[in-house]
């Protein structure tokens, strides 16, 4: 006999009866249909219980003093201090630090926040540093040695 996909059969043993529950006595899983006796879980409609529940108890999270606050609406920058701006060799003569430049050497992290540019540290040559933000130390001693100070529009957060 030639074996095609429509005489292939499910292996014996493969499909399992499905648990009636109760259905009386003689089927194993009558009465309380294995849910055992009493208690919340036996009950209809609460089994799964919520997060942080005690069992009744006041739960920790609601034990706990709230302290502080949390500012939904506060602005994060990523921060680079002149100093490690310096620190980079790889630059040409009158080349733009920009966000890909800083993201490829690793001085920001994350390429959607807005960029600022501290004045830590120092200069050594002239850079043209474009960002969202300075501060005044910083473009003060961009200008200094020969730099351009270029202000980029903000990146938007997806």
């Amino acid at each position: 006999m030639q074996v095609k996909i429509g005489n292939i059969k499910k292996p014996l043993g493969i499909i399992k009866k499905n648990k009636r529950k109760g259905r009386g006595i003689g089927s194993g899983r009558g009465k309380t249909s294995g849910r055992g006796s009493k208690g919340a879980k036996a009950r209809s409609g609460s089994g799964g219980f919520y997060l942080g529940f005690e069992g009744g108890q006041m739960s920790l999270v609601r034990r706990l003093p709230k302290r502080g606050f949390t500012n939904k609406f506060k602005k994060e920058w990523a921060i680079v201090n002149i100093g490690s701006i310096a620190k980079l060799s790889n630059l040409e003569k009158d080349a733009i630090v920009n966000r890909d430049i800083l993201y490829k050497n690793r001085l920001i992290r994350n390429k959607r926040l807005p960029i600022k540019i501290l004045g830590n540290g120092k200069l050594e040559r002239a850079v043209n540093v474009e960002a969202e933000a300075f501060s005044g130390s910083a473009k003060k001693a961009i200008e200094n040695v020969g730099g351009k100070v270029l202000i980029a529009r903000s990146v938007t957060k997806c």
